[in-house]
């Protein structure tokens, strides 16, 4: 039996062929023709379409007369649903002459109909249903009416990660169940399959991004065990299936190895191909049909600060007690469950938000939060929260080139916004905000392009560079946050942003020394040893209203948050009235707790008291670092203002009472919590990058 795509008729004896659903045989119906016929009709079986230029002709349906026959004619035939049996179905056409009633011939054509189908989830609502459109599945749109199937990333530390060949182990069958499907289905009569072999493929580059697995005993609703092996994956791009002579469905489970990046789109194709045997070893085999579905790598996605915290990971250490002990009691408050991270007391936690951030990433099966980590540190395993993950919580690494202790290099160097709207683009997932320098220079430090590409490549959250440089730590964090309000309608966002303010400061102090509080000190109630610690001392409003360096230096830092105010404005389609100003100092010093060869004569910005722009944001719960600032009728007028901006937006702030672990060092143990939050109630792929 013959399998082409255009077949010529005969007169002389039927015509043979299979024909596989989802495919057109063109019929070359002018080719066979008697001479001098100017008619032909034209009918099928009820399990053929026939399409002749705009008309189809069903099986049900009388045959349709075409009257002349001057020019060439074709017709396009294709099956909608498998043979029975061989030669099951039919296609005739009958030629007639000129003023003649019967016809002067008839080619006859018999199809035997087979289906060799690969289906996925293309319409992501759980369902393996074939598309009226079989080319649909070989594309992947965004949008609220876009299609394509969708893989996750397996970030488990078990077993799946390093299953190569086989594995029976119950845990990991039902892990393995959890991955995105794939359904091979194949019918026809038995006589036709089993001269054909079936083929599972992609291209080699794309067998190292994904792991295909099998199940030798397919799964029932009662079990879940099974016996699974990996047919398709690194080094393996093809797995010849055995053979389909009864027909039947075979179900694949797939997982990706990596996320999209610079140099992966995150699009991976599986297809299947029939391929004819040869039964002469000098005639190779013959490829005659192929099916493709095309999956997309989902993104990982960041979660900003406004959406509902569902736990807090902390570093108990003995240095940071207060900061423990408020962090604890504000998670309880709050009805968040509190996990525990040991650190070596000498790191005091900081990698924990500086080199990793929780995220999520999402199919329409499933929702995976996981931490991706960034580590300066060689051996992975020196990180104590890769051991402390709740059940079902991931962990990805990826691995950055600068370990400098300055480096901008690092996952903490970025913010996402809430959702937005700007320059007339939704973007329902927020942006993510990336500190950098904006220029080269000898002494500037970026996030290094892999990293900046590698948070692009996700497209879901588009980056915005913002000028974070002039700051010590050098992260967007000591100048920003992200606070949740009930407030969203027509004009307002459902959120305000956060700005430190050294003008507000200023203007504060002014009032207070208009009221006659000028000799009321910052810092008063701190040990002496702790201030000569952190290198600060006791000082009055007035003392720091008259001290004129400590104003230039903080008229820069206004300056350099000001550029990111307009940056926000624009990038994030923000007003006046979505920005609230924090009074907040800065003090230019050279960097501090890094290698002499690190050093630069380059002074940078730090908070010079706790940076209250660092606060933990706990749904309406803000835990706040304390300013210790001056104390006047028994309250600090730094957080009496903090609270006369906030708490009448429904929020409550909690004061973080903890000098030391905010200061020390570079000044910014905030890092030593982070907290997973509620994914986006908005899918992705829902979205127009």
């Amino acid at each position: 039996m013959s399998f082409q795509s255009t077949l010529s008729l005969s007169l002389d004896s039927p015509t043979h062929a299979i024909c596989v659903l989802g495919m057109e045989i063109s019929l070359d119906i002018s080719g066979c023709a008697p001479k001098n016929c100017q008619s032909f009709t034209i009918r099928g079986s009820p399990r053929i379409l026939i399409h002749i230029s705009s008309t189809v002709i069903t099986g049900k349906e009388d045959a349709v007369v075409w009257r002349p026959m001057a020019e060439p004619t074709e017709a396009l035939v294709r099956m909608v649903s498998p043979s029975p049996t061989v030669d099951e179905d039919k296609v005739l056409v009958s030629y007639y002459c000129p003023d003649k009633e019967v016809p002067t011939a008839t080619a006859v054509l018999y199809l035997t109909g087979i289906e060799v189908s690969l289906e996925a989830d293309i319409y992501r609502d759980g369902q393996l249903d074939m598309p009226s459109d079989k080319q649909a599945k070989k594309r992947w749109v965004w949008g609220p009416n876009g299609w394509g199937a969708i893989l996750l990333v397996n970030c488990n530390c078990g077993d799946t990660k390093q299953l190569n060949k086989e594995s029976s182990n119950p845990e990991v069958s039902k892990e393995i169940q959890n991955l995105s499907q794939m359904t091979l289905t194949v019918a026809g009569p038995c006589s036709v399959l089993k001269n054909y072999w079936l083929i599972l493929h992609t291209s080699m580059e794309e067998a190292n991004k994904a792991k295909v697995y099998w199940s030798k005993i397919q799964a029932s609703a009662e079990s879940t065990s099974g016996t699974y092996e990996l047919v398709v994956g690194p080094g393996k791009p093809i797995h010849i299936l055995a053979p389909f002579e009864n027909g039947g469905k075979e179900i694949f489970y797939i997982e990706a190895t990596e996320f999209p990046s610079s140099s992966f789109p995150g699009l991976i194709s599986f297809s299947v191909s029939l391929v004819e045997k040869s039964h002469d070893e000098s005639i190779p085999e013959m490829p005659l049909y192929k099916d493709t579905v095309m999956f997309r790598v989902a993104p990982y996605i960041f979660t900003p600060s406004t959406q509902l915290p569902i736990e807090v990971y902390l570093c108990r250490d003995l240095q940071l007690q207060g900061f423990v002990d408020t962090v604890t009691r504000l998670s309880e408050k709050s009805n968040i469950q509190v996990a525990s991270v040991y650190e070596d007391p000498s790191r005091q936690g900081k990698w924990l938000q500086d080199e990793m951030a929780f995220c999520y990433t999402q199919a329409p099966h499933k929702t995976v939060s996981l931490v991706l980590d960034t580590p300066r540190l060689s051996k992975i395993e020196e990180f104590p929260i890769k051991y402390s993950l709740s059940p079902g919580v991931g962990y990805l690494t990826y691995k950055t080139k600068d370990h400098r202790v300055a480096s901008l290099d690092s996952i903490g160097n970025l913010i996402v916004s809430p959702p937005v709207k700007a320059q007339g683009k939704d973007y329902p997932l927020g942006r993510v905000l990336i500190g950098g320098s904006f220029y080269p220079s000898p002494e500037g430090r970026d996030m290094s392009k892999a990293l900046r590409d590698f948070v692009c490549a996700q497209q879901v959250q588009a980056p915005v560079e913002l000028f974070s440089d002039w700051l010590m730590s050098g992260h967007a964090d000591e100048f920003m946050c992200f606070v949740p309000v009930n407030d969203k309608n027509d004009d307002r966002k459902g959120f305000r942003l956060l700005l430190a303010s050294p003008k507000a400061c200023y203007e504060l102090f002014r009032q207070k020394q208009k009221e006659g509080y000028g000799d009321v000190a910052l810092f008063d109630d701190l040990r002496p040893e702790q201030l000569i610690s952190n290198g600060r001392e006791t000082r009055t409003i007035s003392q720091i209203l008259a001290d004129e360096n400590l104003r230039k230096q903080n008229e820069y830092v206004e300056k350099c948050i000001s550029l990111n105010r307009t940056l926000l404005k624009k990038e994030l389609g923000l007003v006046d009235q979505d920005i609230i100003a924090i009074p907040q100092l800065f003090c230019l010093e050279l960097l501090t707790n890094v290698p002499s060869n690190q050093q630069t004569s380059k002074l940078f910005a730090r908070p010079y008291f706790p940076d209250m722009l660092q606060m933990i944001v706990l749904g309406k719960n803000l835990g706040i670092p304390k300013p210790f600032g001056p104390q006047i009728k028994g309250i600090c007028c730094l957080e009496e203002r903090v609270c006369d901006l906030l708490e009448p937006l429904g929020l409550k702030c909690t004061f973080i009472d903890d000098f030391d672990c905010y200061l020390t060092n570079m000044g910014d143990s905030c890092a030593c919590v982070i907290v997973r939050r509620v994914p986006f109630a908005f899918k992705w792929w829902k979205m127009t990058p």
